[in-house]
């Protein structure tokens, strides 16, 4: 049977932590009170050895008037938490939802309005219903800016927000804390390139669809310069704003998801209810087993009569957000609608724990014939001239880089979830399809058995005495293979998570035209990671693609002057993607941090190109081996201080962990100097570019997949402390969902 205190630790909200019952504190008290109440009854000699042990240690630091002090701290502790922290944090969090609550309603109202009026022009002949063009309405568009009303409610909201910052101020994370203005005043601002206001039925409404891919931006940019031509020539008569079937269908969809995040809120907080109230009734239990008292009848019903177990607010509007739902996006279906609403997690199966066990077995073993097999071989000792070096092994390299990569990110989640890191939250993933660490794992066997099982064939066949002319289409039809099942459109071997890959590419790849989530950064700093993999995929396309497997004429992809402006872009890439998503952040966010994050990645592109530069001209470059030095070692430092201070939180002069943070999810604060110490070595990979170290008579293209490895690594450790801040940000304010921006602002009635 699972001990309460593991069952509370692993049900509680992990964004809400410091909001619920300390219980593993209280149970401390209580050990210690039980200690020392043993320690003066005589009857103690029954006592296990272990314990006596204890009571005698204790005897010597505590006295009998402190025993009587521990006694009413944690007596006058229960009442004190039911009525002053829970209900506190319990009358915001429910505020807060009531709010959001009520605005729903309202714009889930003009939704209705808007879709109806677009049906009667359907039912009255102006607009075919079978059309294959999109009906519209047109509504006056008001030509005012910002009148002195909305500055005034600015104003207000302003003030109400400095309120609004001064609750909780006991707490440490008290910030921003229930607090759904600023969001407000956050989102008017990135979203008022995509708000048009318009009149409709006696009010003012502006509408606002995020501008969250390139359609969509410049559609917004298009608008614009057409608006401020019409109000340029023609204000006082007004303009005609077409609001078609797809813009109410991307209206739809933002609060459909508003809805759902409102539920999943208001579900939040009923955990919050039941096992916080759980917690005193175990406590106070316990409390009475140690003390002999009978005070459990008397504080159960304090605790009881709290706001935060009294008010059934939050359950009312749960029930009639359930049935909105139900009614306007489910079609009546309650199962339909329980689907978004109450999402089931996919549960995990033995069956994938036995074919990991197995994989990986076949792997060890496959792996061990080819390196025997290519030791015997010579293959990779350095020689001048090397075919297999040449053709095969970059795909070897290729593969192996990606795989540690994707089998560090299956270590990361793990982690994650043994130290309570919500990542799912912060990644926005679903919960039905979202891989686990026994999914990575698995797809890294599978995929790494039949890759080295290919090269271990390929290898076979070249000791048999077959040509590379005959077997060297293997290692690309491999590559084929693996292309050709990352799009496969079936649904097998997780295609959700196939899309979802796809689809954060895409929009790393169209930076800065998409808005930027977290998942887009958090893949786009792992390609930062993987630029030799990108490189050597870019030399097999072009090896491959021009036909020079078949004659075996390697040089033309590495001597020809576009391949390598190509290749060195490729290098350029990540860094330059990057910068654009920093840049988009800004765009959106107006935070100027975002721009001096963006002068990390141009220090990094600097860097590269002076280290192509030296590379170009080795013999006649002790110029560019200075400024190698020297650029690489100004992008290393300022990578440095992002990593440990931005990125992962740390070196807080005042912290109470010395040169951490105030907060960690890991026990053993050596795990974080250590994991500093290495990522400043592992940093310093760049080195080799200067040294040109090389192990022994290895070929040096083996020395450098080991310092791609190394990167690779590093980066899996940089994931972890990554999202451990994200997360302790998260906690911080106290954010357990994601506030989806709503398309409709506040409604007026126009005088």
């Amino acid at each position: 049977m699972v001990k309460f205190s593991k069952q509370f630790e692993g049900q509680l909200i992990p964004e809400w932590k410091h909001a619920f019952v300390d219980y593993r504190q209280l149970k401390k008290d209580l050990k210690k009170l039980y200690l020392l109440k043993t320690d003066t009854n005589p009857a103690a000699g029954t006592a296990p050895s272990t314990l006596l042990s204890s009571i005698k240690k204790l005897s010597f630091l505590v006295t009998n008037a402190e025993i009587m002090d521990l006694f009413m701290f944690i007596r006058n502790l229960l009442p004190l938490l039911a009525r002053e922290i829970l209900n506190q944090f319990f009358k915001t969090k429910e505020a807060e939802f009531m709010e959001r609550g009520d605005s729903l309603k309202k714009q889930l109202e003009i939704l209705i309005d808007l879709k109806t009026a677009i049906q009667c022009r359907q039912q009255t002949g102006d607009i075919a219903a079978d059309s294959k063009e999109d009906g519209s309405i047109s509504y006056t568009i008001s030509c005012e800016d910002k009148t002195e009303q909305e500055q005034s409610q600015e104003n207000n909201i302003n003030d109400e927000l400095e309120k609004t910052e001064l609750a909780f101020s006991d707490s440490p994370r008290s910030e921003e804390m229930g607090n759904p203005t600023r969001t407000k005043i956050l989102d008017r601002k990135w979203r008022s390139f995509s708000g048009r206001v318009i009149s409709f039925q006696g009010k003012n409404i502006k509408m606002n669809i995020p501008l969250t891919n390139p359609s969509r931006t410049f559609s917004a940019i298009s608008h614009l310069f057409k608006e401020d031509l019409a109000n340029s020539k023609k204000c006082n008569d007004g303009t005609k704003l077409h609001i078609n079937k797809t813009r109410l269908h991307h209206a739809e969809k933002m609060i459909k998801g508003a809805f759902v995040e409102l539920y999943k809120g208001l579900g939040f907080l009923k955990t919050y209810r039941q096992l916080n109230l759980l917690a005193f009734i175990k406590i106070l239990k316990k409390f009475d087993k140690v003390t002999g008292k009978q005070v459990l009848p008397i504080y159960l019903k304090v605790v009881e009569s709290s706001y935060f177990n009294s008010s059934d607010k939050a359950i009312k509007l749960a029930d009639e957000v359930e049935e909105l739902f139900i009614k306007n996006f489910a079609e009546d279906d309650k199962r339909k609608a329980m689907k978004y609403l109450k999402p089931k997690q996919r549960k995990e199966s033995h069956g994938i724990t036995f074919f990991v066990g197995l994989f990986t077995g076949c792997f060890i073993a496959l792996l061990a014939g080819y390196v025997i097999m290519a030791h015997i071989m010579g293959t990779y000792k350095r020689h001048p001239f090397s075919l297999y070096m040449e053709t095969v092994y970059p795909i070897l390299s290729m593969f192996s880089l990606m795989f540690l990569h994707f089998f560090l990110y299956g270590c990361n989640i793990f982690a994650w979830r043994k130290t309570r890191i919500n990542y799912s939250f912060i990644f926005e993933l679903s919960a039905t399809k979202e891989l686990k660490y026994r999914d990575v794992f698995l797809i890294c066997t599978t995929s790494m058995t039949a890759v080295i099982g290919v090269m271990f064939v390929h290898l076979t066949l070249l000791s048999k005495g077959y040509s590379y002319t005959q077997v060297q289409v293997i290692p690309g039809l491999l590559l084929l293979m693996f292309l050709l099942l990352l799009v496969c459109p079936f649904d097998v071997y997780y295609r959700s998570s196939r899309y979802c890959f796809l689809c954060v590419i895409r929009n790393i790849a169209f930076s800065p035209l998409y808005k930027v989530v977290m998942m887009d950064f958090f893949m786009a700093d792992q390609l930062c990671s993987q630029v030799p993999l990108l490189r050597n995929l870019e030399y097999m396309a072009c090896y491959y693609i021009t036909g020079s497997y078949k004659t075996q004429n390697y040089n033309y992809c590495m001597n020809g002057k576009h391949y390598r402006d190509l290749a060195y872009a490729v290098s350029f890439l990540p860094y330059y993607w990057r910068a654009m998503q920093c840049a988009r952040r800004w765009f959106d966010e107006g935070q100027t941090s975002h721009l001096v994050n963006l002068g990390k990645y141009v220090s990094a592109m600097l860097a590269a190109g002076a280290k192509v530069a030296y590379e170009k001209d080795k013999a006649k470059g002790v110029g560019w081996l200075c400024l190698v030095v020297v650029m690489s070692s100004g992008a290393t430092v300022y990578q440095l201080y992002w990593d440990f201070v931005k990125d992962w939180g740390l070196l807080q002069v005042n912290s109470k962990n010395p040169w951490l943070r105030n907060d960690l999810m890991l026990k053993r604060k050596t795990i974080y100097y250590f994991s500093m110490g290495l990522n400043f070595m592992l940093r310093l990979a760049w080195l080799q570019t200067v040294l040109h170290s090389t192990f022994g008579h290895v070929d040096s293209r083996v020395t450098g997949l080991f310092l791609a490895a190394l990167e690779v690594i590093r980066r899996g450790l940089w994931n972890f402390f990554r999202l451990e801040n994200e997360h302790l940000n998260n906690a911080g304010k106290f954010r357990a969902v994601n506030p989806v921006p709503l398309p409709f602002d506040e409604v007026d009635e126009v005088e």
